[in-house]
């Protein structure tokens, strides 16, 4: 059943960085309730692609979460948050700061019957500041994290994801403090609140930028493919017109590299013994790499640096990841039987665990399925249960 089997987990939050993290959780075992608008769904359930209308994202984002509905606005949908909370470990929400207190909904509430709640808090900007109740979307967070700034050609703009990076990021960082403080919770026997910024976790992936503008003044710089630290680094075109990305972050490899492509005398030059000499050499290494692989099919390109033992790696799309044997061996892509869509195909969970692993129990479920079952588990009757159906509440 997975090592978080026994934690229940109310998944109050919108879109991506909150539902994620709620799903690595349940992808471990973690029982979760993704709580939506009777007549709002998560927004996320109309984003991207659909197949005989069920939306296809939403199959993943939703996996391993039991759906239902409450009108957290309305004091009678409240009443059954508090229920739902109160036999709850965990509960994540992404709702502007204060809203939760303006619903009477606050930390001090939901932990007054469960003092060991764990709540976490995702927002663009944090519980606290003068930006906290801006709306906080990860692509503002990939712009204002410097993440933007150092992407893209050198005479491009500012590049973007396109994805949500910046979201996936806060999501692996929320899930690690959410076990954290679980993890805290065996000492102290109490929850707390988790406070996470989506800019924040972006911001501490993206290297030693601000040490670097602290120390020396210097702001990293948009370099397209290549890389500030060493060289060859970048994608080349194939004969076949695939492509490939080449890297060389130690100084073996780059020597080994450049002695497959048919350039062994730049190796002993004084240059080459260090990753800013050869970033200062970026052009002439680059068009030695580029003229050796648009030669040969994408292939042979990945066999002959096998046999070198240098760092290679094909660019794929979905197709060539679904193909590959390696993820083949890893089960990277699971197939999950699905009521709406037969068998469908998606990411595995993030790791393998080799006494207690996480597995994908069922895909995203419809808006509400699980309504009646889980508040029959609060102790609602079936006339309860209509009432609230009656009034709007759920």
């Amino acid at each position: 059943m997975g090592p978080l089997q026994g934690i229940r987990v109310v998944d109050a939050s919108t879109l991506f960085a909150g539902p994620l993290t709620a799903m690595h959780l349940g992808d471990m075992g973690a029982d979760v309730v993704k709580v939506e608008h009777p007549r709002r769904p998560d927004p996320a359930r109309g984003h991207g692609a659909a197949k005989a209308g069920h939306n296809l994202w939403s199959k993943t984002l939703g996996r391993n979460k039991r759906a239902i509905t409450i009108d957290l606005s309305q004091p009678a949908g409240q009443d059954v948050f508090v229920k739902l909370a109160a036999e709850a470990d965990v509960v994540v929400e992404n709702f502007r700061p204060d809203t939760l207190e303006r619903w009477n909904l606050g930390y001090e509430r939901l932990a007054a019957g469960n003092p060991g709640l764990v709540l976490a808090r995702l927002t663009g900007f944090g519980q606290i500041g003068p930006y906290r109740r801006r709306p906080g979307f990860g692509t503002l967070a990939e712009a204002m994290s410097g993440f933007a700034a150092m992407t893209g050609e050198p005479d491009g703009p500012p590049t973007l994801p396109p994805f949500g990076l910046a979201d996936g990021i806060a999501s692996l960082a929320a899930a690690y403090a959410v076990m954290t403080a679980l993890h805290a919770r065996h000492s102290t026997g109490r929850g707390q609140v988790v406070d996470l910024a989506i800019v924040e976790p972006i911001l501490a992936m993206l290297g030693p930028q601000l040490t670097q503008w602290d120390q020396l003044g210097t702001v990293q710089p948009r370099t397209g493919n290549r890389s500030v630290n060493n060289a060859p680094r970048n994608t080349y075109q194939c004969a076949d017109g695939r492509w490939v990305a080449v890297s060389t972050s130690s100084q073996n490899i780059a020597e080994r590299v450049m002695r497959l492509v048919g350039r062994p005398d730049v190796v002993g030059e004084p240059w080459f013994a260090t990753g800013a000499g050869r970033v200062a050499h970026a052009d002439e290494l680059d068009a030695a790499v580029a003229s050796w692989v648009g030669e040969r099919s994408r292939d042979e390109v990945v066999a002959e640096f096998e046999k070198a033992e240098a760092a290679v790696a094909p660019i794929y799309d979905a197709s060539d990841i679904a193909a590959d044997p390696q993820f083949g061996a890893l089960g990277t892509v699971v197939r999950v039987d699905d009521p709406d869509l037969g068998s469908v195909a998606m990411q595995n969970v993030l790791f393998r665990l080799s006494e207690t692993p996480g597995r994908i129990r069922f895909a995203g479920r419809a808006h509400g399925a699980d309504t009646d079952d889980v508040l029959a588990e609060l102790g609602y009757n079936a006339a309860d249960v209509r009432s609230l159906r009656e009034t709007g509440i759920i």
